[in-house]
């Protein structure tokens, strides 16, 4: 089956303190056969990159408002007078606050929003053509 891909290379700040970041080299992946999904690949200074998934639609919403409980919480702020999106994931292996450009997440989204218009994500995945064949039989 075809799908097609939209990726965005760009370099994230990991805040360690209110005072002290440190960049992050990732690449935000959206396919359109996981079209509920974005996927996070941060390259950091390990063996290999550590990959993070959520919902599209809870990047949409952080783009613009705070949202977002639990492992993912994302909110909109301004940095050293930029406008940027903060991302604060925790996990068993523990907690990071991840500052991106808004601008660029912004862009970003917008091409997968062109791509996979909000509402129709449901017809990406074939469900509708699987059950049709199912119940010919």
């Amino acid at each position: 089956m075809h799908y097609t891909v939209v990726e965005r290379e760009l370099e994230l700040r990991l805040i360690l303190s209110p005072e002290r970041s440190i960049p992050v080299p990732a690449r935000l992946s959206y396919r359109t056969n996981d079209p509920y999904a974005v996927h996070v690949t941060f390259h950091i200074n390990s063996d290999s990159p550590v990959y993070w998934t959520f919902s599209r639609d809870l990047l949409v919403e952080g783009v613009f408002r705070p949202c977002g409980h639990g492992d993912v919480r994302v909110w909109p702020t301004k940095s050293q007078g930029r406008s940027v999106v903060l991302m604060a994931l925790s996990s068993p292996d523990g907690d990071a606050l991840l500052e991106a450009p808004a601008a660029q997440v912004s862009a970003w989204l917008e091409r997968t929003l062109r791509v996979v218009p909000p509402g129709t994500e449901g017809e990406q995945l074939g469900i509708d053509d699987a059950l049709d064949q199912l119940l010919a039989r």
